[in-house]
């Protein structure tokens, strides 16, 4: 029988992003920087549902636009070029789409955001959620409800988490793993939550919260256990350079749940992530930067390291027969000369 679900449901808030790269450091008061790299795209959860929908999943997001030009150009983006349902999501009248501008450098980035809280909650938006394979999350403090109605509907969760900013890190938070398959948090924010000094440690605590935990560590690689089948894995990270990192969780986060939704061993799934992370950084913006068949095709193609073709030898197997078109960046200043 046909499994006629969405394979991943989203929600959250969407932002245009402005990306600024090639800046040496970032700006003081009063200075003037020129940089030599501009792109804009749609941010903010657009990066989960562009990322994941690059993957061939049937993509369903639910947010609000704005009914000003940002809105229509990201509702464009992602509904007529990468193929995400927007049927869950709404238009709101006289309120706009909030803008970031990031100034990358180095391996990091500063975010300058302009916006207002949107008309609609995540709660409104999914009222009763569709039945779906999958949800990706970002869970707060404050629970939504929509996620026990999911995880109870036979959704299964893959959970993220953000900054917080009281730097309280309240173990409270981590109740809400108890609705989750799967959780897929940075090593500073594992460490902060579960009280412990490693990655490693971290990796232990959360294993006892949720089936599927995983600990990303960026230059470092990722590691992961997976209690449904006892597999444990490490992944290193890719010798690759970094022109702007924004979204690369996104893209791990997306293509995680792509090689899960396969079947992969864990082993896969983990090394199949950081190399989609991997790829996104050299790229401007967030999802836009992610690479889909497409782009894994082209590196697999290329690649000629003996010892990474032998870790990512299971991709021959992997690839599908057609990867695709060609996938489309984020417009750039000075413009990409070809696809990569």
């Amino acid at each position: 029988m046909d499994d006629d679900r969405p394979d991943v449901l989203l929600t959250g808030l969407l932002f245009y992003d402005l990306v600024l790269t090639g800046l040496g450091r970032p700006p003081t008061p009063g200075e003037e920087i020129w940089t030599d790299g501009m792109g804009c795209g749609p941010g903010g959860i657009a990066n989960l549902a562009v990322a994941a929908a690059r993957f061939g999943l049937n993509t369903s997001l639910a947010t609000v636009f704005g009914d000003d030009y940002y809105g229509a150009y990201c509702r464009e983006v992602l509904a007529g070029q990468e193929g995400v349902d927007l049927s869950l999501s709404r238009t709101a009248d006289g309120w706009h789409t909030p803008v970031t501008v990031s100034l990358s450098y180095g391996h990091d980035r500063a975010l300058v955001t302009h916006g207002q809280e949107p008309p609609y909650s995540q709660d409104v938006l999914m009222g009763d959620p569709p039945e779906s394979r999958t949800a990706l999350v970002h869970i707060e403090a404050e629970p939504r409800e929509w996620l026990a109605k999911a995880a109870a509907n036979g959704t299964h969760i893959y959970a993220d988490v953000g900054w917080d900013p009281t730097q309280r890190w309240s173990r409270d938070l981590l109740d809400q793993l108890a609705l989750c398959h799967a959780f897929l948090p940075n090593e500073t924010e594992a460490m902060a939550y579960t009280r412990t000094d490693s990655a490693v440690a971290a990796l232990g605590t959360l294993s006892e919260l949720v089936p599927v935990a995983v600990v990303t560590r960026g230059g470092e690689g990722a590691i992961a256990v997976d209690q449904t089948t006892g597999e444990y894995a490490e992944a290193p990270a890719l010798d690759v350079d970094v022109l702007d990192a924004t979204g690369a969780g996104d893209v791990f986060g997306a293509s995680f749940v792509a090689a899960s939704l396969g079947g992969w061993p864990l082993a896969e799934r983990l090394r199949f992530a950081v190399l989609s992370a991997g790829l996104s950084v050299g790229h401007h913006g967030g999802g836009s930067a992610a690479p889909g068949w497409y782009g894994v095709d082209r590196w697999w193609r290329s690649l000629t390291e003996p010892d990474v073709r032998r870790a990512y030898g299971f991709l021959a197997d992997r690839l599908p027969g057609d990867p695709g078109p060609p996938v489309r960046y984020a417009p750039v200043t000075p413009p990409d000369p070809a696809p990569r």
